[in-house]
């Protein structure tokens, strides 16, 4: 049986590559006339993308390929104009894997859609270069997709400038049921820095065929319906098919001492008396808010595991790496190990799934990304928020303002385009929300119970996502079936003249439609009999 060929293109950050690689297994699996392609870009300083693709099972229904690594333009700033740069210099290799694919179709498939990550939009041209579909995976929330296309539809609509809207205390946006402060809209928004980058974002949103997102409608459902029932969102298609987890170990190439040790030491605690703090793949804090973590840790008196990281060197792209053990004691307050070697561990890099899902973990200090966000929920552990960049005070400001399921450390924390925080965020505020997030009879903790089984409920036959993924395949085969080749045998006259301008007039016309396959029939003047000369496509 023919399947239907997705293209899927991720960004090769480390929380955007998960979800991605998660939701493919969950295509896959889901109906074998899907087989899908993962175009694999690698990016200076990511080495988690080996790891992370050696994960997906093998299968006849799954192609991994690593495209050819591209060099920057020598004096590229670090950051988006480094990512759009480095993407754009993909844009041959990812055209010629493509091409390569739609020469074997008879093989495989039939070349049915393209499936790009929210970041790499620019690859929609390629998508239009053979005729087919270009969906999005979004790796955030329905709410936070909303927000992203409502300031875009003000700026191109209403000539309303995103970095103005900090002049104002709240803004209403159709996803969000209660108006959102200002100070939670994403970084990206409210630097002039990264307007551009934002507007090409939202413009590629625009573009697409449909977006799937990692969340589910029971979690946000007032965002889900605003894509159904507001003016300027119900023109785009969304999917949401969360949640898009990977609940299996991760391993960073070797065994893992430290995780061995915080698991032994977390199943001799109680249950839910133990706070979990991490914030991230690139999450980290300069010496004075480590103190005042460490402090607040300290003055609640509770159990805990602290994941703390290393700054990167400044004005690198580089991921923040593990202390070593000498250089701990420098950046924490003196005697602090000592004082604190019974009630918690300090690990460098953490399996936050597999901490999150351990009994003993009571409450989550967190960044609020989204990945994070979506395993505390499945697991059931209630959020204390303290974002730091990106669409994380967006994130932080749902959870707690609109949801319920968390509560607040310091929601208007940002780390600017310089990289230095707006502010330090005391102990004692840490330390209240430490208390908040473990008090076992708080709010909180009953509705992310009530939300943790509703997210493992909604990808089983019946659940919301179940359904929009269903859906979604629908349209694909539909798609695919549109895309099956035409076949036209062409048989020119045996004069040259002939030949060479019917032959010329086949390239021309494989080369405009995708959807065509060309049989030319040339006279074998050997036993006078017509022949297949060639075949295009």
């Amino acid at each position: 049986m023919k399947k239907a060929e997705v293209v899927f293109i991720p960004f090769p950050g480390l929380s955007h590559l998960i979800s991605t690689l998660e939701f493919v297994k969950l295509l896959i699996n889901r109906d074998n006339r899907l087989r899908v392609t993962v175009l694999v870009i690698k990016f200076p300083h990511i080495t988690e993308n080996d790891v992370n693709t050696k994960s997906l099972p093998i299968s006849e229904s799954l192609n991994i390929i690593n495209l050819p690594e591209v060099s920057l333009p020598p004096n590229t700033d670090p950051g988006f104009s480094s990512m759009t740069a480095l993407l754009e210099a993909q844009k041959p290799n990812v055209k010629q894997a493509v091409s390569n694919l739609t020469t074997r179709e008879g093989q495989h498939g039939h070349l049915a859609a393209f499936v790009v990550d929210m970041f790499c939009t620019t690859m929609i041209n390629v998508a239009n270069e053979f005729n087919v579909p270009t969906l999005v995976f979004f790796t955030s929330g329905v709410a936070s997709l909303g927000l992203n296309l409502y300031l875009y539809t003000l700026r191109e609509r209403d000539n309303v400038d995103s970095t103005q809207l900090l002049l104002q205390n709240e803004v209403a946006i159709p996803s969000f049921a209660n108006p959102v402060p200002s100070k939670s809209l994403p970084s990206f928004v409210l630097h002039k820095e990264w307007e551009s980058f934002f507007m090409r974002l939202a413009r590629g949103l625009k573009k697409v065929n449909g977006i799937i997102v990692n969340s589910f409608e029971e979690l946000e459902s007032h965002a889900v319906h605003s894509f159904f029932s507001h003016p300027d969102l119900s023109d785009i298609l969304i999917y949401p098919v969360g949640p898009l987890l990977n609940l299996e170990p991760k391993t960073k190439g070797t065994v893992d001492a430290d995780s061995d040790d915080v698991m032994k030491w977390l199943d001799d605690q109680p249950p839910s008396s133990v706070v979990f703090l991490c914030f991230g793949s690139r999450g980290y804090f300069d010496e004075d808010q480590v103190k005042e973590i460490a402090h607040a840790v300290e003055n609640s008196g509770a159990r805990f595991v602290w994941s703390l990281r290393k700054p990167p060197a400044k004005g690198t792209m580089a991921a923040p790496s593990d202390y070593p053990l000498y250089d701990l004691g420098l950046v924490l307050p003196e005697g602090f190990l000592d004082r604190t070697a019974e009630i918690g561990r300090i690990v460098g890099w953490a399996q936050q799934a597999q901490i999150l899902a351990h009994p003993a973990i009571g409450g989550f200090v967190s960044h609020c990304g989204w990945n994070s966000t979506l395993e505390s929920i499945y697991f059931g552990v209630p959020i204390a928020a303290w974002p730091l960049f990106a669409e994380q005070q967006a994130n932080a400001f749902e959870l707690v303002c609109e949801l319920k399921i968390g509560v607040d450390i310091a929601l208007d924390y940002r780390v600017e385009l310089s990289g230095r925080p707006n502010y330090l965020v005391t102990a004692d505020k840490i330390e209240r929300g430490i208390r908040s997030v473990l008090d076992k009879d708080a709010d909180v903790r009953k509705k992310v119970k009530e939300m943790s089984e509703k997210s493992k409920k909604t990808l089983l036959e019946g659940g919301s996502s179940y359904n929009y993924l269903g859906r979604l395949i629908d349209y694909i085969m539909y798609e695919a079936s549109l895309m099956k080749k035409a076949e036209v045998v062409i048989i020119p006259s045996p004069g040259v003249g002939h030949l060479v301008s019917t032959l010329e007039f086949a390239k021309l016309l494989i080369n405009r439609d995708n959807r065509l396959r060309i049989t030319v029939l040339v006279e074998d003047k050997s036993c006078g009999m017509p022949c297949v000369s060639g075949r295009g496509r």
